[in-house]
């Protein structure tokens, strides 16, 4: 046997003389003595359960965060970005220090921002369109614009090209930036990006 078995077991078998020796003491009936018995097994159950996962509550609490604001979790060398609720995954990025909320499609060739928001965050942007691209929506007009820097959790991206929308109030992450991580890809309910 090994040290730890022999230091769980001991554990055990102390909690069991501990609630044992406290119930036989009383002179109660047989009914509440069990209900005693078993909340006193409830109790070290769950005093077990927490100490054999107390480092992972860290996790568990970024996760949460993740599942109720859909925000990205950073976790070593890897962003996470939680499914929402429309089966989607968004992310809240920084172009050019502003923030800007992006759909992630692996489907879109280019990252699209509208025009609007290129303007706001000091997009450079062609002066007027350039290119008809074929959407999930249909055909639309889009100007050649380059954002001097993209960021995504920790995963930052100098001189990005992107195409900017005229109308469409939709932005777009697209796969010249998801081609240029080292991988990425879908675990169950997370878009995993690795720098």
């Amino acid at each position: 046997m090994t040290n730890d078995l022999m230091l769980g077991g001991l554990y055990i078998i102390m909690a069991m003389v501990l609630v044992l020796s406290a119930l036989m003491s009383r002179r109660e009936p047989a009914a509440k003595l069990i209900t005693m018995l078993l909340a006193w097994v409830a109790i070290f159950a769950a005093g077990f359960v927490l100490f054999t996962f107390r480092d992972d509550f860290g996790w568990v609490a970024q996760r949460l965060k993740a599942e109720a604001v859909g925000t990205p979790v950073e976790q070593g060398r890897e962003t996470r970005v939680p499914m929402a609720i429309d089966g989607h995954f968004w992310v809240d990025a920084q172009v050019n220090g502003q923030s800007v909320r992006f759909l992630v499609d692996s489907g879109a060739t280019m990252t699209t921002i509208d025009r609007q928001t290129a303007q706001r965050v000091g997009v450079e942007i062609s002066p007027r369109p350039d290119q008809v691209v074929r959407t999930g929506n249909g055909v639309i007009r889009v100007s050649s614009g380059r954002a001097e820097r993209l960021e995504v959790g920790d995963i930052v991206r100098n001189d990005v090209r992107l195409q900017v929308a005229e109308h469409d109030n939709l932005n777009v992450l697209g796969m010249n930036f998801l081609s240029s991580l080292t991988r990425w890809g879908v675990e169950g309910r997370w878009l995993v990006l690795v720098p």
